[in-house]
């Protein structure tokens, strides 16, 4: 993992075309700034996390799939 300090108003670029830079700091709370291209998708890692175990339990959680399986075999 790389750890960088940043001030208000610096940035770091990931790659060519990503730049985070510190909008504002108030208190125990940092606000980011993040520019990166339309096709980029960027969420909170909470809000990721939620996003991919509701993908997961769609394409598996459901009996259905497994009952399909099973008559599919017979």
């Amino acid at each position: 993992m790389l750890i960088l300090s940043r001030k208000l108003k610096e940035a770091i670029m990931i790659g060519d075309n990503i730049e985070i830079s510190i909008a504002a700091i108030e208190g125990e709370q940092v606000k980011l700034a993040i520019s990166a291209p339309k096709n980029v998708d960027i969420h909170r890692k909470e809000i990721y996390l939620s996003i991919k175990e509701e993908n997961k339990q769609a394409a598996f959680g459901s009996g259905d799939l497994e009952e399909l399986v099973k008559r599919i075999k017979r």
